[in-house]
This record gives structure tokens, sequence and C-alpha cells, in this order.
């Protein structure tokens, strides 16, 4: 079978089995040949890598991965596309496909079952109602993910790139950046999809480091701290760190000052080290200490 990713392919596909896109799962489906290919480089896909894939629609990027990759496990929560999927992947026999939730699949298993252990590279074009929860499910769970290269909507990957000092940048960029070094890879227009959505699309790059660039004393505080910062953007660091809840002013003054981070700077100006050292001092002040 040849390529999938052409828009007269992917409508005579779809009408063959009479397949209704469904609006609450976000399914709009890739039509560009040069988008797909920039999502195989970006993920620097090679012989013997290990896949995940969510949403795969009707296999368009799958198969492409499936001709290059050892492995391939799609897990696609629409029943209705399996059968689809059966068809157009008839031909690959290191693809599976499961028919499953993948906020609630069990990944660490999964790996352990179907991807000799890993590492693994997550290769897909997100559902954009479900991007942020399924990124951070794999950046947070102890999975062996190298490398993960998304289709998300251009301002959720704007987010996860921004830098210190712009409009963009806030919690989902540190909550991102923490753990991984982010480039953009390609952009999507919105005529690049069928049915088309309202919205452009990015394909984004996180490349998860194999050793931590930010040491802090506790994940829990520095998130919290991170959080806390951002809570009241128009305010200073010394009134918006007063959420965290258990620092006085003084003692939030006293953090700050021990930081190096003047009082008067907001938490859009802080870099992730900066917030990283701030949640350390902010850690040794916590009551159970």
């Amino acid at each position: 079978m040849d390529r999938l990713s052409s828009h007269s392919a992917t409508k005579d596909v779809v009408q063959k089995h009479g397949f209704k896109f469904s609006k609450s799962l976000g399914q709009n489906f890739l039509i560009d040949d040069n988008v797909i290919d920039s999502i195989l480089q970006g993920a620097r896909l090679s012989k013997g890598d290990q896949i995940i894939e969510v949403g795969p629609g009707i296999g368009t990027l799958t198969r492409e991965m499936g001709k290059v990759a050892d492995k391939v496990v799609a897990i696609e929560i629409d029943r209705k596309l399996i059968p689809i999927l059966r068809e157009t992947l008839d031909d690959l026999d290191n693809v599976e496909v499961i028919n499953k939730d993948i906020l609630k699949v069990d990944v660490q298993e999964l790996v352990e079952e179907k991807l000799k252990g890993g590492p693994v590279k997550l290769i897909a074009n997100l559902p954009y109602y479900i991007t942020t929860p399924i990124v951070m499910k794999f950046l947070e769970e102890d999975i062996p993910v190298t490398d993960i290269v998304v289709m998300v909507q251009k301002e959720v990957a704007d987010r996860m790139n921004a830098v210190p000092g712009t409009k963009d940048y806030g919690t989902l960029s540190i909550a991102v950046q923490y753990y991984c070094d982010t480039e953009i890879v390609a952009k999507a227009p919105r005529h690049m999809f069928i049915p088309q959505p309202n919205v452009d699309s990015t394909v984004i790059g996180l490349h998860v480091r194999p050793e931590i660039k930010y040491p802090v004393d506790s994940e829990e505080i520095f998130f919290k701290t991170v959080k806390a910062g951002f809570s009241q953007r128009r305010k200073t660091l010394l009134n918006s760190l007063s959420t965290l809840g258990f620092l006085s002013k003084e003692e939030i003054r006293e953090v700050l000052l021990e930081a190096n981070i003047d009082e008067k700077r907001r938490g859009e100006t802080l870099s992730i080290q900066e917030f990283a050292t701030l949640s350390n001092k902010v850690n040794a002040k916590v009551p159970s200490k």
C-alpha cells in the first residue's frame, strides 16, 4: 500500500468504511507528506526504535514509522477506527494496535511487555483536548522515553518552547523544559488536515535529557514554587509567592534574598535555574523540616 498522506487517499479510506469524524475525540487527519517526513526526522527515527503512537487515525503516520522502526504500538481510543487500521496496516507485522484510552494505560507495563523494556519514543498527532495530560504522563511517570515528537495546537507548542520574559512563558514551559530540550520541528497550517480544525498546528520535539539539568531538593516544592510564581502574573514575587500558603511575607523576603532574586521581579522573568535555586531556599523553610 502506498502512502496515505494525501487528501484523495485519506478521503478514499474514510468513504470506503463510512467513517464519521468525531469532534469530541479531536479527530483531524494529516494529509501532507512533508510534515510526515519532518515528524520522522524530528524524532530521529531509525532502525531498532521502539515507538508508541497515540491516536493513529487511519494509520497515515503509523505506516511510515512501521517501515523503519523495530516495533510500533499504536493506542487508539475510537473502536470504529480499529477495522480501518487492520486494513491499512495489514502488511506491517511489526505494528500493533491497541483499542484503549492512553490516559488509562499502564505505559510502564506496556513498554515491558511489548517494547523490550524500552527505551521508547512517543510520536503522535495528538488530540488537542488531552495534549498536556499525555505529554506530562510520559515525562512524570517512570517511563523510559527518550524523545517525544508530537503535533499539537500552535499555541501549546509556543508555550512549551517559550523563554523567560515572553508572553507564552509559564508553568507549562517550565514543566516541559525541566525534563527536556525543546525544538520546533515543523508548522502545519489548518488546511493540511481533514476535516480542517479551527486552529493551526505545530510539530514540537521534546528531547528528554538523560541527566538532570536543574538539581532541586524537592520536585514537589519546585513545582509548587513555580505555580505560585505564576499565580498572579501582574504581581511581584514577594506577593505572588504568598499563595504557597506556608511562608510569611518576611520569610518570602528572606528566601528571595538568599536566592539573590529581587523581590520586585515577576515570575515570568525567572529562568528555570532561578526557580530551582528559589525552590531549594523555600524547601528549607517548609514547616515539617
